[in-house]
């Protein structure tokens, strides 16, 4: 009966797409879910390694090349499994894909969704900000489960910028040109803002459920 009901189990995951990755904890908001924690892979899923970039010259080369490159925030691996890593959007949308199985990389639709669930931008930008870690009383209620911490991110110059402050999150797109969407939080504001930023940047992902 155990080994039957185990089957059942691991069929009715396979059946509606979620993910056997024990790495990767789930929120339910509203009718979406949501990775409860940034992005922290360092391959594609094909298997490629995404390059990390360790130098500013690394950084920048690889932004200037229009190359994918990821690094951790603030400069710092013991960074990496509170705040996850930060990507530039060369890697957040290579077709190799970067989101776990039965997943996606969020898009302005899907922050939509959740901005309006929120109630709006404002306050929206509270509820998602995690209740500790944010500097100058900047924290959150964290009222869905959200856990938006402030990674930060890396300009285009290799420059770590924020940390403690913000948190940005590229947006699935396949814009041309230099610049693209992101979301972000930050330590002064309870809004959520979505607005342009050079891809060459570096940010954190969040992905959620097909």
């Amino acid at each position: 009966m155990k080994m039957k009901l185990s089957i059942i189990g691991l069929f009715t995951l396979f059946l509606f797409g979620f993910s056997l990755n024990k790495d990767v904890e789930t929120v339910i908001i509203g009718n979406q879910i949501w990775m409860a924690k940034n992005l922290n892979v360092s391959h594609f899923n094909n298997g490629d390694a995404i390059p990390e970039a360790k130098t500013d010259q690394e950084w920048m080369k690889a932004g200037a090349e229009g190359k994918p490159a990821w690094c951790y925030p603030n400069k710092d691996s013991n960074n990496e499994e509170k705040f996850g890593k930060l990507y530039n959007w060369y890697a957040a949308n290579d077709p190799r894909g970067i989101a776990p199985k039965g997943m996606h990389l969020s898009t302005p639709a899907d922050w939509k969704e959740l901005v309006i669930y929120l109630g709006g931008l404002n306050p929206g930008g509270n509820k998602i900000k995690s209740k500790t870690g944010w500097k100058d009383s900047g924290n959150g209620s964290d009222a869905v489960g959200f856990n938006a911490l402030p990674a930060g991110s890396r300009t285009a110059d290799g420059i770590f910028f924020l940390f403690g402050e913000s948190a940005f999150w590229w947006l699935e797109s396949k814009n041309g040109g230099t610049s693209d969407n992101r979301s972000f939080v930050n330590n002064y504001s309870a809004e959520i803002e979505i607005s342009g930023a050079y891809k060459r940047t570096g940010f954190s992902l969040r992905c959620l459920k097909d």
